[in-house]
């Protein structure tokens, strides 16, 4: 089931399936980032944490490294879950 990285739950798994712009909330640089950090289609990717009250930001695992994203580029990264 693909979803969006920014609707996984705390410590959930899954697969990065694309990375797009969805919405007008992140420039093409900041998507051609992502994918520079290694947001790459078939990258296992986890949901680590989320920042106090339950939003941004969201401590995520890609391959074997760390980042805190904001929700706005969570909204951009599909994954499939599992």
């Amino acid at each position: 089931m693909t979803t969006l990285l920014s609707d996984l739950p705390d410590g959930a798994h899954g697969v990065v399936a694309r990375v797009w712009a969805n919405g007008a909330a992140l420039e093409s640089g900041h998507l051609r980032r992502l994918g520079q950090l290694g947001f790459l289609p078939a990258e296992p990717v986890q949901v680590l944490r989320r920042g106090p009250g339950g939003r941004e930001p969201l401590a995520v695992r890609v391959g074997d490294a760390l980042f805190a994203l904001r929700l706005a580029e969570a909204r951009c990264i599909a994954v499939d879950a599992g």
